[in-house]
């Protein structure tokens, strides 16, 4: 099994986004479950690539030419895919990888996570799509998220696609527990229920 996981190429402001990208990085080796990434050096997720290699992971990384030649691709990986553009990076980190999991992160992060979480609710996979709410950070996204849905912009079926907890382990056991219902009807979707 591989997790497509999507977390800033910074930092971030509190120092508990690192430790989880840790635990994390920790658990999926523990778990005998690969890494799959954007293939960068920076911020978390460089974290989380040298943390899954230090335990004896596997890490894959998938890194846009124009970023790889700015020197920011990861140099040590135990694979690292170079593609043309960010729309060839998504869809082949997409088809690497068994379930996608959001840490703490930017718009690129968000961008990553809608995308692949549209798709399932297309139908084009049945891959589980999860939010990891490291201290709150989603807390106030997925408020909206629910809000969208009550204001029936979101189908209640496609909101309960995203998995959201705040503790790594519960998160991976729900992922490995997930079991997709029927993909919406693309034809049908729009109509009024």
């Amino acid at each position: 099994m591989r997790i497509c996981v999507f977390l800033g190429s910074s930092p971030g402001r509190l120092p508990v986004y690192r430790a989880a990208t840790v635990a994390l990085g920790e658990l999926l080796v523990r778990e005998g479950i690969g890494l799959v990434y954007g293939g960068a050096q920076r911020g978390l997720m460089g974290v989380l690539a040298d943390t899954v290699l230090a335990h004896g992971g596997e890490v894959v990384g998938v890194i846009p030419e124009a970023l790889a030649s700015r020197e920011i691709a990861h140099k040590g990986l135990s694979e690292l895919h170079v593609v043309t553009s960010m729309h060839e990076r998504k869809a082949q980190m997409a088809a690497l990888a068994d379930a996608f999991v959001a840490l703490p992160g930017g718009i690129g992060t968000l961008e990553e996570l809608f995308e692949v979480w549209t798709w399932g609710q297309l139908g084009l996979h049945h891959k589980p799509c999860a939010l990891l709410n490291v201290a709150g950070f989603y807390d106030r996204l997925t408020s909206f998220l629910d809000f969208i849905a009550g204001e029936a912009f979101l189908k209640p079926g496609v909101r309960d696609l995203l998995l959201v907890d705040d503790d790594p382990e519960r998160l991976l056991a729900r992922i490995r527990a997930y079991a997709a219902s029927a993909p919406p009807d693309p034809e049908g979707k729009w109509l009024e229920p």
